[in-house]
């Protein structure tokens, strides 16, 4: 396991989505780069590159543009894709429900790069998927929908903060919330136990990033 540099609470994670910022796709792809480059200028800490209808060789090219665009200042994250992650130089990757679990990630890390730096996270919905990601050798959990959210409806009922306070419990591995996230709940969020949260629209649809951070960080 690799520890992970929480110098910030909450630390805060951008998951791109790029096909629901506008339909046309070269359009989408350059404003997803700008929003990177926003979310990271403002503070942002995690990066999570999650377009998975993206060839291999596509994923590439953006992960490069984007780690081009963010010198030093965010950790990038792959989703699923351990051989771009490690062929780009990425800071790790963050396994979906039905990926690889996490010690075949580190095997195939072991592989390709070699790096003991390499970080490998893993979305879980349940109490139980929790504790086997952290079993199986992940460094972070990523647990939700806490909060209803329309990305996430395809995972059910939102699990609660009743829930995500019984994870961050039991689990030693840091936590971030995911689902629904909003300045009004974020609070009751970090109340529950989370080192962070995740977020699609929080961060995409901020009309001033700047602003959201530095609330975020006041909450804390």
């Amino acid at each position: 396991m690799c520890p992970l540099p929480l110098t910030r609470k909450p630390l805060l994670c951008y998951v791109t989505d790029r096909r629901s910022l506008v339909d046309t796709p070269d359009l989408a792809l350059d404003l997803q780069l700008q929003k990177i480059e926003q979310a990271a200028k403002a503070g942002v800490d995690w990066m999570q590159i999650r377009e998975k209808d993206l060839s291999g060789r596509e994923l590439t090219a953006l992960v490069e543009r984007v780690m081009t665009r963010v010198r030093g200042g965010s950790t990038i994250l792959v989703n699923d894709r351990v051989d771009v992650a490690c062929a780009v130089g990425a800071s790790g990757v963050h396994l979906g429900e039905h990926s690889v679990p996490p010690e075949e990630a580190r095997r195939l890390v072991s592989q390709r790069c070699a790096r003991e730096d390499f970080i490998v996270g893993v979305s879980a919905h349940s109490l139980d998927g929790a504790m086997q990601a952290e079993q199986a050798g992940a460094d972070y959990v990523i647990f939700g929908p806490v909060y209803a959210t329309p990305s996430k409806a395809s995972f059910g009922q939102p699990r609660g903060v009743q829930s995500l306070r019984e994870v961050c419990e039991r689990l030693t591995i840091p936590v971030l919330a995911i689902g629904g996230i909003t300045l009004a709940n974020v609070a009751d969020c970090l109340a529950a136990g989370v080192a962070g949260i995740a977020a699609i629209r929080l961060f995409q649809d901020a009309a001033d990033l700047d602003i959201l951070v530095r609330e975020l960080r006041k909450v804390s």
